[in-house]
């Protein structure tokens, strides 16, 4: 992001977001990276968008044994407040982070993604 700083422009690190590495299946990586594209935003805008509706509605139906087994490491920033609330939830519902975050998928809301641009605001 940029801060404006007596009339100038200063490139500055969003200490709100934290970086986070995760394993994730490829064909779900592969769609969102689609979708990312044709919304202009980012993969972690939309997976951070579908991780806060499941936390708001503080249920998680999972089957561990649906497991994907095509899964691929996969390193990005998440809102560090939200990362926690995720931490919290997983250990609460006893499912890995990465289970979360695959089953958030089918409740991303594209009205209430952030833009690709939204790394490059003025504050």
């Amino acid at each position: 992001m940029w801060k404006l700083s007596n009339g100038k422009l200063i490139q500055a690190t969003d200490i709100a977001r934290v970086k986070f590495r995760t394993n994730i299946s490829a064909a779900v990586l592969a769609k969102l990276k689609v979708m990312a594209d044709d919304y202009d935003t980012h993969v972690n805008y939309l997976l951070e968008s579908g991780v806060q509706a499941v936390l708001d509605q503080n249920t998680i139906v999972y089957d561990k044994a649906t497991r994907p087994a095509d899964r691929v490491q996969y390193k990005t920033t998440y809102d560090a407040d939200l990362l926690e609330a995720l931490k919290g939830f997983a250990k609460q519902h006893q499912v890995y982070i990465n289970d979360v975050i695959e089953y958030s998928v089918q409740y991303i809301d594209l009205n209430d993604v952030k833009n690709a641009s939204y790394k490059h605001r003025v504050e």
